[in-house]
């Protein structure tokens, strides 16, 4: 069967999430990209919807509660070093409840809200496509 992402391109989905003009980062422990600083997201499951997807993930890693959100673009990220393959659709939140938590220590090691105009390193190829992709009124 394999494993998306190693074996076959797997699909995957991406929330940029921004309060007061800060965007929310966590910092990635395992691969691809590990100890990048990443948006929230994950891989769709089977006869999931991706914004769907896109909500439970960030729901799953940051703890808050996601409102309305909205489809932002697409990316393809083949990363060599690490021998996989994602191709991804990006959303972004405004519409948010509470405050983000550590929930997954396994999987992210560090959070925080950053301006647009600094960002942590090192950045995720993912993240920088996701910030790219952001509606030009929303970019510094």
């Amino acid at each position: 069967m394999g494993t998306p992402g190693i074996d076959f391109p797997g699909l995957g989905v991406g929330l940029v999430i921004l309060r007061n003009d800060r965007i929310l980062l966590y910092k990635r422990v395992n691969a691809p990209e590990a100890g990048h600083w990443n948006i929230v997201g994950g891989k769709v499951d089977h006869m999931e919807p991706a914004e769907t997807a896109a909500r439970r993930e960030a729901e799953e890693e940051t703890g808050l509660t996601i409102g309305r959100i909205e489809r932002i673009g697409m990316t393809e990220q083949i990363i060599d070093a690490d021998r996989q393959h994602w191709i991804s659709i990006l959303y972004l939140a405004r519409d948010i409840k509470g405050e983000p938590q550590l929930t997954e220590p396994d999987k992210l090691s560090d959070f925080g809200w950053f301006p647009l105009t600094e960002l942590p390193t090192p950045l995720s190829a993912f993240t920088k496509a996701a910030i790219a992709a952001l509606p030009a009124g929303q970019r510094a």
